[in-house]
């Protein structure tokens, strides 16, 4: 039998195109890692800025609303359904001037049943205490009638004894007139002893329901004040807003219908980035322009509650006098000074910050061609930031949105 030869040229030659083509992939994977990644971008798609050497302005800018500087609310003080309207929102009202009445049969008919209840406890005080008086008046004349018949008895007894020592009465007579006198002198001193305790316990039952009397009529008092509730008053002289009640409405107990805006001056109310909560403290100053015109204002309150980011400050005018062209409900340009100017580089504010937090940008080393570099962020304000390191004044960077760029290490810029 014939024995097959093999051809070992073929077999070597298939060998080396396979760790050729071996050779090739490797290659093409260290040059594909080792390759600097790189984006190209037409100029006008890019925003780019040049770092500049000058006074940083540690300022917040502030959109701000004047309001006024004491508001009070109205609140229903009795819930009903609304029986009559006397006032329009927008007007300006005086401290008691009735705005709305309210109906309500219900709460009408309790306080009709409780005047009942407390007039009749009154008048049940009333007669009890004259019944003490008259049991007072009858003790004194009781002890007026004693005390009489207790004279009457010593001075029978003084004549008595007199006349028994010049024989003129017999024994008999002189031992009864001695006798009453005696009874007549005791009976005097305990009904006397009697009569001052009952009057102290009248004096003090007198006592306890003059002040019940009292209590009661200051509460029949209060409930019949109680029933001009039904009309809601202004509490305090001012301008009326926000109040807009329709007929048959029904308002609860305590409810806010509106509120009375003092005329004692403004303030204003403004909403902030929550990134300054940190920043911003009691005592700040600042400037409001007014019609072209700066007045200084401080901030007077911090309402710490984070709401979509944002946080309420209060503001107020350092002089209140000068607010001559200031009206209620105007939107003012402000801004808060955080500290006093000082030199710094100055890196013109971007979107690339949304994108690196300021710890890196894209700066350029030509014309078209820029490349990624780390820098460090301080401060900053509504037009700059403040850059501590990474950067000198003169360089180019780009300040447009960053976007999918955190593996790209170098822009062409065609």
């Amino acid at each position: 039998m014939d024995k097959q030869i093999t051809n070992q040229k073929n077999k070597y030659t298939k060998k080396a195109l396979i760790f050729l083509l071996i050779g090739v992939v490797l290659i093409f994977i260290i040059l594909n890692f080792s390759r600097t990644k790189q984006v190209n971008l037409p100029v006008d798609e890019l925003a780019i800025k040049e770092v500049v050497s000058g006074d940083f302005e540690d300022v917040v800018l502030i959109n701000s609303k004047v309001a006024p500087k004491t508001s009070v609310l109205v609140n229903v003080i009795q819930g009903g359904s609304v029986a009559e309207v006397f006032v329009e929102s927008g007007r300006l009202v005086k401290k008691g001037t009735p705005l709305l009445k309210v109906y309500n049969p219900n709460a009408e008919l309790n306080y009709l049943t409780q005047e009942t209840a407390m007039i009749e406890q009154i008048n049940n005080l009333n007669s009890i205490r004259v019944s003490i008086k008259n049991q007072q008046l009858n003790l004194d004349e009781q002890l007026l009638s004693i005390d009489n018949s207790f004279k009457n008895a010593k001075r029978k007894y003084v004549l008595d004894s007199t006349l028994y020592s010049k024989g003129v009465i017999a024994r008999n007579d002189y031992d009864i007139s001695k006798q009453e006198y005696h009874f007549q002198k005791e009976r005097n001193e305990v009904i006397k002893k009697s009569a001052a305790l009952e009057k102290a316990d009248s004096y003090v039952q007198l006592n306890s329901l003059n002040v019940s009397l009292k209590n009661m009529q200051k509460s029949l008092g209060l409930l019949r004040s109680n029933k001009d509730n039904f009309t809601v008053k202004a509490p305090i002289d001012g301008f009326l807003s926000s109040f807009n009640p329709q007929l048959g409405s029904t308002y609860t107990q305590g409810q806010n219908i509106g509120k009375i805006d003092v005329l004692d001056g403004y303030k204003l109310l403004a909403k902030i980035d929550e990134y300054y909560i940190s920043t911003l403290e009691e005592g700040i100053e600042g400037t409001a322009s007014v019609n072209g015109v700066d007045h200084k204002i401080q901030l007077t309150k911090i309402f710490s509650e984070v709401v979509n980011g944002q946080f309420e400050i209060e503001l107020s005018f350092s002089n209140p006098d000068d607010l001559t062209e200031v009206k209620r409900g105007m939107s003012l340009r402000a801004k808060l000074f955080l500290s006093n100017n000082s030199k710094a580089l100055l890196l013109p504010k971007g979107l690339f910050y949304q994108s690196t937090n300021g710890k890196w940008v894209f700066v350029l080393d030509s014309d078209n061609h820029a490349v990624k570099r780390t820098v460090r962020i301080g401060r900053e304000n509504p037009f700059y930031y403040e850059v501590l390191e990474g950067l000198q004044a003169g360089d180019r960077v780009i300040t447009s949105s960053y976007d999918d760029f955190d593996e790209i290490e170098e822009i062409n810029i065609q």
